[in-house]
């Protein structure tokens, strides 16, 4: 079953170019750099998983380069909002991008975006990547996804599945189950993850493919009940709930991932510079215990390896927009 499905229109109204201020401003120098406060813009609102993880690596990185790492939410459009914010920015390495795969996924589901993740950026490392657990609230009648399916067939239209944006990893999950079960829910988007959850736990929305860091202490809490994660094998902290290939899903396996990009005129040895420190703070024993106690995976690479993913990330998110029938006009 394939079904198509219409997101509003994004007006960003800035143009972004790859030489925009970049004669404007001096060469920062990889010798100095850094010699004032560091900006995180994390694109979604405060208290999911792109801002726990972007604070909880930027205070490591703070240490790294001795400088304060400030984590600035700027929500909006899916993330579109604040990535044209880093994209404009002077490249200095001042103002950093937390982006997620949200941003590869943009890429095709927006036909004109004021920026583009491969050639507006320079991608300094991926910090973690992170499975999808299908949450449902405690009162609907369903424990695996095969319940699920029989209740969303049994109340065609009328059980609605939360994200935390249209085009998030998240959403297309939800849309992707649709197809494969042969459902009918219906998406609500929001501006991040921490909101759409919110609304979750309090019965506004029944249902939910959410990033394993956001959902875990309200699973563990049995305010949400899990029914299934994706990846191929079962998650440490919740060793209890299958995969989705053990729960007869084997084609589901959605993941999101963290990185962080400095605007694409910032000199070669200040992103050499910020990516070496942002791999070291990954690698960080404490860092590596506290992400993983999120649910997260840590990566940690440098520029190079995440540039060539992100290249991969936008081809592959592509062909799965183009098969579900996305449009946004």
């Amino acid at each position: 079953m394939k079904r198509a499905w219409k997101a509003p229109a994004v007006a960003l109204g800035i143009a972004v170019g790859a030489s925009m201020g970049a004669s404007a401003q001096p060469a920062a120098s990889a010798a100095d750099f850094p010699n004032r406060p560091i900006r995180i813009v994390v694109p979604f609102a405060a208290g999911g998983a792109t801002d726990v993880i972007a604070r909880v690596v930027g205070q490591k990185v703070s240490e790294q380069l001795g400088q304060p790492v400030v984590v600035e939410n700027k929500a909006g459009a899916n993330g579109n909002i604040g990535a044209v914010s880093v994209a404009r920015a002077a490249p200095d390495g001042y103002t950093v991008l937390m982006a997620t795969s949200s941003h590869a996924i943009n890429a095709t589901l927006y036909r004109k975006l004021d920026y583009r993740l491969t050639t507006d950026f320079a991608a300094l490392s991926n910090l973690a990547s992170v499975p999808l657990v299908l949450v449902v609230h405690p009162s609907l009648p369903a424990r695996t996804p095969a319940e699920l399916a029989s209740h969303a067939k049994s109340n065609d239209g009328k059980v609605n599945f939360a994200s935390g944006g249209t085009g998030t990893a998240a959403h297309l999950a939800g849309e992707q189950f649709n197809t494969l079960a042969g459902v009918r829910m219906m998406h609500v988007p929001y501006k991040g993850g921490a909101l759409a959850q919110n609304d979750l736990v309090g019965g506004q929305v029944q249902a939910m493919f959410a990033n394993l860091p956001e959902a875990l202490a309200q699973v563990q809490a049995g305010r949400l009940r899990p029914l299934a994660v994706t990846g191929g094998t079962r998650r440490a902290n919740l060793p209890d709930v299958p995969t989705f290939a053990e729960a007869g899903y084997p084609k589901l396996d959605a993941r999101s991932w963290f990185g962080l990009f400095a605007p694409a005129a910032t000199p070669a040895p200040v992103v050499a510079r910020l990516s070496s420190a942002i791999a070291r703070a990954v690698a960080d024993p404490a860092v590596q215990a506290r992400l993983k106690e999120l649910g997260a995976d840590p990566v940690g690479d440098q520029h190079e390896a995440f540039q060539k993913f992100v290249g991969q990330e936008v081809t592959r998110w592509g062909a799965l927009v183009e098969r579900s029938g996305a449009t946004v006009d």
